[in-house]
């Protein structure tokens, strides 16, 4: 299945010149851990709910002087609309990362996966299998 059936399509995202307070507030507003930085329609980075705690409050910077381009991580992987769950499991694994972001074939940011979006997935399919395996057990 491609992971443009799965990725979530409104992905919350952020200038490189916006302050990290700025999207702290976005990520409280939407109840995400990630804001996607873009210049266009394309991603140039990314800033988590970690980066936050350990980029800015840990290096005792001033959340409204410092902006997302002094603290994103702009060694950015992202993932094609069209590949699989299991290329964005390994793009995800060979990476650390937790948060994918999604372009189409212009670099265009379309979409977001996270590794919960893929454990729910999971979740899903084995409850799946376990009806099958319930309706096909014998009476005990």
């Amino acid at each position: 299945m491609p992971i443009e059936n799965l990725a979530r399509s409104n992905v919350v995202t952020a200038q490189e010149h916006d302050s990290v307070q700025e999207l702290a507030t976005r990520m409280d507003e939407s109840h995400v851990g990630s804001v996607v930085i873009t210049e266009g329609d394309e991603p140039i980075g990314i800033v988590t709910d970690r980066d936050l705690a350990t980029r800015v409050l840990g290096n005792g910077m001033d959340p409204a002087e410092a902006t997302a381009g002094d603290v994103m991580s702009d060694d950015l992987a992202t993932a094609d609309q069209t590949d699989g769950f299991y290329k964005a499991t390994e793009l995800m694994s060979e990476h650390g990362i937790r948060r994918l972001p999604v372009c189409n074939e212009s670099n265009e940011l379309v979409g977001i996966i996270t590794s919960d979006d893929l454990n729910e997935l999971l979740a899903d399919e084995h409850m799946q299998l376990s009806d099958v395996i319930q309706a096909q057990r014998p009476e005990y």
